[in-house]
């Protein structure tokens, strides 16, 4: 007779970094119209910012690792007439169903191995893990999905934000997706990778503009382990992914180690894969992490620029004797294997979220913003960075807040930045409009929202 699984004890949310303060649960979904606004919403801006992230249901059982664990919940701030309104709500999984029955979390952290039995939750839902679409949200092909982190994403209903249940994009993610796809401009097209734990480890697939599948999975060639990668660059001719050397260690896992190894030793290799289903070219150089990219494109000469956050290793996935660190970089990749890196922020201090207008996708951009630390911020405070490529500036906006990402507005009359951002003082939070001519001058529109959004993670605006 099999033992029934032990359920693992509740994780002290009190002192954990990241299920407290302005990274609390957020419980309460609500629908308020006519919010508040300083300044002035220009009336000719019409639509929406949607943003992604983690926040469990219940208080989490058996471990909880940001941003690996959480269920999703999207928040919408909608834009009109000058006016704005606000709504939440969770991306309805089975187990976030299931959770709401029974009025408890079932499911534990994935890091800690335990799986509900067929007597708690049923024989469906018996032995499976916890599904996670809380990084990122994505249009497309009149498709609103909550993007998770190597799955198959979850399909919204863009007017109520209801959970209408998983979807394979006609197949183009059979085997699942990555939360960072990446939208063609120039041709309405939908890239995107998946690594699995299993052979072989990595594949690439493209939809169409509508919505049906252009390349099916398709298997990259040349690797011998599963790594993991979060995030991808796109240009008119190649799938640009680099390969840090985070890799699965399932051995390790399963005698009580660490489901991922930091093993800098084998370096960081970075893919070309063409678009045009053409031969991998692989270039090896010494090890660094990435979390995001801002952009790619391709030059004339044949080489790619790649525009992107560089770590000097994963924080919290590796153990080394200095803090890890970061800066906005610029690598300019040969397929001959020629390969420069250089630095574009002169400012020692890390930097994350990079963002460019997202019209501009595969195509060469002047602006990046990013999100760090600014001149007098503490704690959880941070400032928004914005980088002119062209004229070689970096300028700041210190909102004396815990801002999120960035988001580039393009508008009718002129071209914003938005961003929310949360008092750690009050809990209070807000979304920023700042002039993309000069958001280093402050918010032009400050909208105070109804209730505290949770630090979060990826987002998109969707014009009205």
């Amino acid at each position: 007779m099999t033992a029934t699984p032990t359920r693992p004890t509740p994780v002290e949310l009190t002192h954990h970094n990241h299920l407290a303060g302005i990274f609390a649960p957020q419980r309460t979904e609500v629908d308020v119209a006519d919010l508040p606004v300083t300044g002035e919403l220009p009336e000719s801006l019409t639509g929406s910012y949607l943003r992604n992230g983690p926040n469990p249901r219940f208080d989490p059982i058996g471990s909880y690792v940001y941003p690996l664990d959480g269920d999703a919940m999207v928040h919408r701030v909608s834009i009109e007439n000058g006016r704005a309104s606000y709504m939440n709500r969770f991306v309805r999984t089975p187990m976030v169903v299931a959770e709401e029955a029974a009025g408890q979390a079932i499911w534990s952290g994935i890091t800690d191995g335990y799986t509900p039995p067929a007597e708690e939750v049923g024989d469906k839902l018996a032995g499976t893990v916890r599904e996670l679409p809380d990084i990122n949200i994505v249009s497309h092909a009149g498709k609103l999905m909550a993007m998770a982190e190597a799955d198959q994403p979850y399909l919204l209903n863009a007017k109520d934000l209801a959970t209408l249940g998983r979807t394979d994009c006609s197949g183009a993610m059979r085997v699942g997706s990555t939360a960072h796809p990446k939208l063609d401009p120039s041709t309405g097209e939908l890239v995107l990778f998946n690594y699995t734990l299993e052979v072989p480890y990595l594949t690439w697939s493209v939809i169409n503009a509508d919505g049906t599948t252009k390349v099916e999975p398709t298997p990259v060639d040349g690797l011998t382990d599963a790594v993991m990668i979060h995030d991808m660059a796109l240009t008119s001719t190649y799938i640009v992914l680099f390969l840090c050397p985070l890799i699965f260690d399932l051995e390790a896992a399963m005698t009580g180690g660490s489901l991922l190894s930091w093993r800098p030793d084998d370096g960081t290799r970075i893919a070309l894969i063409p678009r045009d289903g053409g031969a991998v070219r692989w270039i090896t150089t010494d090890p660094f992490w990435v979390w995001h990219f801002a952009n790619a494109f391709d030059n004339p000469d044949g080489s790619v620029t790649v525009d992107y956050v560089e770590w000097s290793y994963p924080g919290g996935f590796a153990t080394e004797p200095n803090p890890s660190s970061s800066t906005l970089n610029r690598a300019v990749v040969s397929p001959d294997g020629r390969l420069s890196r250089t630095a574009l922020s002169r400012r020692d201090t890390n930097m994350e979220f990079p963002r460019v207008d997202d019209r501009l996708l595969t195509r060469d951009h002047r602006r990046v913003a990013t999100v760090a630390k600014g001149p007098g911020d503490v704690g959880d405070q941070d400032s928004l960075w914005f980088h002119d490529l062209v004229a070689d500036t970096e300028t700041c906006w210190t909102p004396g807040v815990a801002i999120g990402e960035p988001i580039f507005i393009p508008g009718a009359e002129g071209d914003f930045w938005g961003a929310i951002g949360t008092d750690p003082a009050d809990m209070s939070s807000r979304f920023y409009l700042l002039s993309a001519d000069d958001p280093a001058s402050g918010a032009i529109a400050t909208i105070d929202l109804p209730q505290r959004v949770p630090a979060g993670l990826h987002g998109a605006w969707l014009a009205g």
